[in-house]
């Protein structure tokens, strides 16, 4: 293994890549010299994958520095109040508050969704969670939230971006029953293969999936074939989380003002509020149904003004005979 670290070393000189050992897991870890030089930091388990992962850093033509562009992962960051974000990423956001600041109340909304969402799965008896396009660490989160109901509780985090995946590893996998996954939901075939996952998750017992604030990221036609392929491989009693930002009721110059933020790292998508509820297509809706994720079960009644950005929500049980082993 030390050869074969060896030859990585050589093949990326502009990494420093070492191995070290972290609550008793090994891992590997490359950071760029340069400032130039992207990913900036990599940490994995599997070396094959820190290849993978810093091979874009080789193959990209040398050329001068050029300004940041803006991340997705650190602009919802920002807008949570986090501090893992720079200039490129305040000032794209800040081009969208100043015309619509009502959508930095929507991102925390979504995240105490998420919240409230996990606590009510645990409370059903769902001890393993799949939580996909985790996005940046940001207490509490989804580990925290359910092992205060179910201590046992198995979490996998699952992201395809280098930043995120380098933060989750040095702050989420607290132990062996947290994962972190390299994936790319629009490959689910992949990305369930992933040993990090199967060897966390059960998939004869049911599974909490959550998607929150991923699929406005792709086309209809991805959006609807990734969440159907998870919701065919959950088990009986499973639930699937969704949030999703839709063009129903939400003003499309906000739609545009993302698009422009983006400046083309990401595609958005703003689903029609039918297309988001057919993503529960056989499914039971928790109550009170598709709704604004403010609306979802929410700890203290909030009415706000009316919306011009609107972001559903909702939580469904896959019918079947099987339930949970561990009930609260």
């Amino acid at each position: 293994m030390s050869d074969d670290l060896a030859v990585v070393r050589a093949d990326f000189p502009a990494y420093r890549i070492w191995r070290e050992q972290a609550r008793g897991c090994a891992r590997y870890v490359a950071r760029s010299r340069y400032l130039r030089v992207s990913p900036h930091t990599v940490v994995t388990a599997d070396l094959r994958e820190l290849r993978d992962a810093l091979e874009p850093a080789r193959v990209a033509e040398p050329g001068p520095l050029v300004p940041g562009q803006p991340n997705i992962a650190r602009m919802y960051n920002y807008l949570l109040g986090g501090k893992d974000h720079v200039d490129a990423d305040r000032a794209a956001v800040d081009a969208v508050l100043e015309e619509f600041p009502e959508v930095a109340g929507v991102a925390r909304a979504n995240r105490e969704f998420l919240t409230r969402a996990v606590r009510y799965l645990a409370r059903k008896g769902v001890s393993q969670f799949l939580d996909l396009g985790s996005g940046l660490p940001a207490s509490p989160n989804v580990h925290e939230t359910a092992r205060e109901v179910n201590p046992g509780a198995r979490v996998v985090y699952v992201d395809n971006d280098p930043v995120v995946l380098a933060h989750a590893r040095a702050l989420l996998a607290v132990d062996r029953d947290v994962g972190v996954v390299a994936g790319d939901v629009r490959d689910p075939a992949d990305l369930l293969a992933e040993q990090a996952l199967t060897g966390l998750i059960d998939v004869t017992e049911p599974v909490g999936v959550l998607l929150l604030s991923v699929l406005h990221f792709l086309t209809p036609a991805q959006a609807h074939a990734v969440v159907g392929a998870f919701r065919e491989w959950m088990a009986p009693g499973s639930y699937l989380v969704i949030s999703a930002g839709t063009s129903t009721g939400t003003d499309p110059g906000l739609i545009r003002a993302l698009q422009d933020a983006c400046g083309g790292t990401a595609h958005v998508t703003g689903h029609t509020a039918a297309e988001i509820r057919a993503w529960f297509d056989g499914l039971s809706l928790a109550r009170p149904g598709l709704v604004n994720v403010w609306a979802w079960r929410p700890d203290t009644f909030r009415q706000p003004r009316p919306p011009r950005a609107r972001l559903l929500g909702g939580v469904a049980r896959k019918p079947g005979a099987r339930r949970p082993r561990w009930q609260p």
